[in-house]
């Protein structure tokens, strides 16, 4: 039985970044914010809603096969950067620092609001920021392991000082009502952090990988040329194919930043994995010897948000005290590509 999300509060503040270095040694984490549209839909409702285009499912039959019981959905009107600029002023707010602080800005998400430019230049336009450099990452559900792996880099490279690292997604405008085997699983959301240069070890450790064999599991095969939209813009997935996939490589990816930061899975204090599947999530744990008590678990609320659950359930984990500055936190997602990763850091 999954507990209900406690009431947020304001997160602690992390350690201080000290003085940098021209080229700091390390990055770390200092904010963290979230954002979910207004209009929460629940099972039942959403159930109601398939039932008028005669498909059948319930509460019950997606909580046992998932652990959802609600997600949120944007209005027709609302594109990702709408999500994430709230999302990212949260963090920024939690962080200390103003617009003009921040010198990179990175958004993954597979949901962007135009084919080009990307979401990334719009958001820093909505927050007044200008000059830094901005782009997108997509790598679907993976996407916020990969920016912040990137920006990590960037950082310890002394090409950005501080930067805003952002999950946005709408993926309720790439769904298919008419399959309930994936319809009910996705919502809308935005998560973010900001990332900044420090004298005391942050990020840890990253492991990335992709396998583009696998890309028909999960996929939206649809494209825009001369104006018109080719192929099935709806998204398509292999259910048991991509859940046979997550386990084994997510397993893979944990040891692998565990390794290269030279800790057992012991040390870690909250498994932060993308909110997918609670099936997922749990036999992911099982096989690094985690409790369930250290998994943060967010699914329930919010549905599978692709690029921005992870953020979305670190926010939770920080703002509900959870997760406290000086522990050590397992992140990692997998997401069609195939791609998966996991990035493991001091809080």
């Amino acid at each position: 039985m999954v507990a209900a999300v406690p009431p947020a509060r304001p997160p602690e503040r992390f350690a201080p970044t000290h003085h940098l270095h021209m080229n700091p040694p390390y990055s770390r984490i200092t904010g963290t914010g979230s954002y979910l549209p207004p209009r929460r839909v629940t099972n039942d409702a959403l159930a109601a809603e398939l039932a008028t285009r005669g498909i059948e499912t319930s509460d019950e039959w997606i909580v046992e096969r998932t652990g959802i019981r609600a997600r949120h959905f944007a209005a027709p009107d609302v594109p990702a950067s709408d999500l994430a600029v709230p999302a990212a002023r949260a963090a920024m707010q939690a962080a200390g620092v103003r617009p003009q602080d921040i010198d990179l800005i990175i958004v993954a998400t597979s949901t962007p609001d135009m084919v080009f430019p990307a979401t990334a230049a719009i958001v820093q336009h909505k927050l007044g920021i200008r000059g830094c450099p901005v782009f997108d990452v997509q790598a679907v559900c993976s996407g916020f392991v990969y920016a912040l792996t990137v920006a990590d880099a960037m950082i310890r490279a002394g090409t950005a000082r501080r930067a805003l690292v952002i999950g946005a997604e709408v993926f309720s405008r790439i769904l298919n009502f008419d399959d309930r085997t994936t319809c009910v699983l996705f919502g809308d959301g935005a998560g973010a952090v900001v990332l900044e240069g420090s004298d005391t070890p942050g990020i840890l450790a990253t492991d990335l990988h992709a396998d583009g064999q696998h890309v028909g599991v999960l996929c939206v095969p649809g494209h825009v040329r001369g104006g018109q939209v080719l192929g099935e813009p709806l998204l398509r997935m292999d259910g048991q194919a991509v859940f046979k996939l997550a386990v084994n490589v997510l397993d893979k990816a944990a040891r692998a930043v565990l390794e290269k930061a030279g800790k057992p899975a012991s040390d870690v204090d909250w498994l932060i994995p993308h909110q997918a599947n609670i099936r997922i999530m749990q036999g992911t744990a099982r096989k690094l010897g985690l409790p369930p008590e250290k998994v943060v678990v967010t699914v329930h609320e919010h549905g599978n948000t692709s690029a921005a659950s992870i953020p979305l359930a670190l926010d939770h984990a920080v703002r509900s005290g959870q997760a406290k500055p000086g522990q050590t936190l397992l992140l990692e997602g997998v997401g069609g590509g195939f791609t998966w990763g996991a990035l493991l850091l001091n809080l």
